[in-house]
């Protein structure tokens, strides 16, 4: 595997790749990096695909803007200027979990020609949460989303004792039994570099406050909301309270869309059962 710097919408984005072939742009969420993706770039290289996973904004190695945006039209004009250089202009296959499935719902949306299949994985589509938003026991599982638009506080608590709060997300959001250790000591190594917490936190104070979307994105804001014309493979761990909600969403896609549950599997489905989600990917991208 090997990490290659590439500059996109006045970005530098630090990429992982494994393989040759046609290429997979593996997107992460939070609290997560890229490396998240190993089990799949590894299944992907050896099936003959070029797997690319890139930091997102504001993730070190990737650069950390000083005071920019960070909302969700932000980050489909970083992936579709990053898909531009990574693809040469052709379209490839597109995978992406929790912020990187937020980000793919819109992107397959508005820019569906970068796009020639797509899975996408814990989050369902924006209308749906829309329409869920306010309910009790969505608000406990999404506490985060909340508790992230106080100023400087969330900060504080996500520093504290070792960055306990990430165990405690990993913990909480995870099948029980599942240990993941190694990986979540990178995850805070990345977010512990100096601004990118504050960025990683921006993504969600801009989801709900205006004052933070960049203005001149309007159109591409606009373009989010069409109808999925990308064929399109929804997965959610079984475990994950998010999947009662991915189970009626086939009406916001135009284009061929399937979803499947994973068993034994929570949010970060994709580590906690690889074998289970991998096939689920291979097989849809063949």
């Amino acid at each position: 595997m090997k990490t290659e710097l590439i500059e996109a919408n006045g970005q530098t984005f630090a990429c992982l790749s494994h393989g040759s072939g046609p290429q997979v742009l593996l997107l992460h969420g939070f609290p997560d990096i890229a490396t998240t993706w190993s089990h799949q770039m590894d299944a992907l290289a050896q099936a003959g695909y070029c797997a690319v996973a890139p930091y997102l904004r504001g993730y070190p190695p990737s650069s950390v803007p000083s005071g920019g945006f960070f909302d969700k039209a932000t980050l489909v004009q970083d992936l579709a200027a990053l898909i531009e250089v990574v693809g040469g202009g052709k379209p490839l296959h597109f995978v992406g979990q929790d912020w990187g499935a937020i980000i793919g719902y819109a992107l397959c949306a508005a820019r569906p020609q970068l796009i020639d299949k797509a899975v996408l994985m814990a989050v369902p589509h924006p209308e749906v949460v829309a329409q869920h938003l306010l309910e009790p026991k969505h608000i406990q599982r999404s506490f985060h989303w909340w508790f992230f638009q106080q100023p400087h506080f969330p900060e504080a608590a996500l520093r504290a004792n070792d960055m306990a709060f990430i165990d405690f997300l990993w913990r909480d959001w995870c099948a029980p039994g599942h240990q993941d250790a190694a990986h979540i000591a990178q995850v805070k190594q990345c977010l512990q570099q100096p601004g990118a917490l504050e960025a990683a936190l921006g993504y969600y104070r801009a989801m709900f406050d205006p004052q933070r979307a960049d203005p001149a994105l309007a159109t591409l804001r606009a373009d989010m909301a069409r109808p999925i014309a990308v064929p399109t493979l929804a997965l959610c761990g079984a475990q994950d309270l998010r999947a009662e909600l991915m189970t009626d969403q086939a009406r916001y896609f135009s284009g061929r869309y399937e979803y499947q549950e994973v068993d034994g599997a929570g949010h970060f489905l994709h580590r906690e059962q690889p074998l289970a989600v991998n096939r689920w990917v291979l097989d849809w991208l063949t």
